[in-house]
């Protein structure tokens, strides 16, 4: 394909409540989409990062700045192929969800011009994957319960609370309680230290699928020490930026299950390498969540079909987050969501929705 034109989108976009995580509460989100046009068609792409660097450090800003100033121009005026782009962006270092989102698009219009869905390119098994979600922390144990009773009564098959130091044993032993053996795990957004060890082994007695990223993302050794203290199988988050350092965790013995973003490594061809690497080695995967619209929920519940994504990923409804998607809605059904089947993506985009919503719009 040739690129005849990269154009960006900021769109504004509130949630239904706010989300609350270790690092802060959110309440909207700033979303820039990258819309490039190639000689074969067009194709979209969404870019995770989010309005702050508290997450990564990348932020929607600097994520723009880096796409028009540095990667779009590596790859103007060049017949290429999506599977080219990680190669092309090599020497502008970092900004895995800048470069993400670009992929994405590319990889959208390719396969589209192909007739080929997401999920077929990369092997799906199923056409419907199961459901979990992620619950923000809350200001009392009362409204957790009655928000994670909502969320089951919706259908969800999974529930993660996110916790944080003063708010992590009591509530995971309220909602064991109250609903019995519901798969459960727990996300830490790395707000822990090594010496906080003993204390989440008190999670161990609530057979707890994972503990996702307790530590910061640097400390793969910590986590490794961490395992053998706490009986709960670790998960890694922000420290698995790519397939090397999946791997690296992996020998390591810092986690036994891992928690795949594509925007966090650098995109959805990088993520297939992780899933084939740990199929090989015996360790699941599941499907994270950044609060995607259905852009990039399309696209995450199409890989999330793969075989090794054996546990209910945090790809949601679309109603978990929003009041109105930029796409037709993922709808959630027997606590599953149903696998886009369409060239590319495989969903529409509401364009008069879009635009109403779009604060800024301007080429790379």
């Amino acid at each position: 394909m040739k690129i005849e034109k990269v154009e960006l989108r900021r769109i504004h976009m509130d949630l239904v409540a706010p989300f609350e995580t270790s690092f802060g509460v959110q309440t909207e989100r700033d979303v820039l989409l990258v819309n490039v046009l190639t000689d074969r068609g067009e194709g979209w792409g969404e870019c995770v990062a989010g309005e702050e660097p508290t997450y990564s450090s990348e932020y929607v800003d600097g994520a723009q700045h880096v796409l028009i100033h540095h990667l779009v121009p590596r790859l103007a005026r060049r017949d290429l192929a999506a599977k080219d782009v990680a190669t092309l962006l090599r020497p502008v270092h970092g900004h895995h969800m800048a470069k993400a989102a670009i992929e994405m698009a590319l990889l959208d219009a390719e396969l589209r011009a192909q007739g080929e869905s997401f999920a077929q390119f990369f092997g799906a098994t199923r056409t419907e994957v199961d459901c979990g979600v992620s619950v923000g922390i809350h200001r009392s144990i009362a409204e957790l319960l009655a928000t994670v009773d909502a969320y089951l009564e919706q259908g969800y098959r999974r529930i993660k609370l996110k916790i944080k130091p003063g708010w992590d044993v009591e509530p995971v032993r309220a909602v064991r309680e109250k609903f019995g053996d519901v798969p459960l795990q727990v996300d830490a957004n790395t707000a822990y230290s090594l010496s906080d060890a003993e204390h989440l082994a008190e999670l161990d007695p609530f057979e707890l699928l994972l503990i996702e990223q307790p530590m910061p993302e640097e400390q793969v050794l910590a986590h490794a020490t961490l395992a053998k203290v706490v009986k709960t199988p670790i998960c890694l988050d922000e420290s698995i930026t790519s397939a090397q350092t999946a791997a690296d965790a992996i020998e390591l013995g810092a986690c036994r299950i891992i928690n795949v973003k594509p925007g966090r490594v650098g995109g959805y061809l990088e993520a297939r390498t992780i899933h084939d690497l740990c199929a090989e080695r015996g360790v699941p995967v599941w499907m994270g969540g950044m609060l995607e619209t259905g852009l990039g929920r399309a696209a995450n519940v199409a890989m999330a079909a793969m075989p090794n994504f054996t546990l209910p990923g945090d790809t949601s409804a679309s109603d978990r987050y929003y009041h109105r998607d930029i796409t037709e809605p993922f709808v959630l059904r027997d606590g599953r969501l149903k696998v886009p089947a369409g060239p590319g993506l495989g969903v529409r985009l509401d364009r008069e929705y879009l635009d109403s919503i779009t604060s800024w719009k301007g080429e790379a």
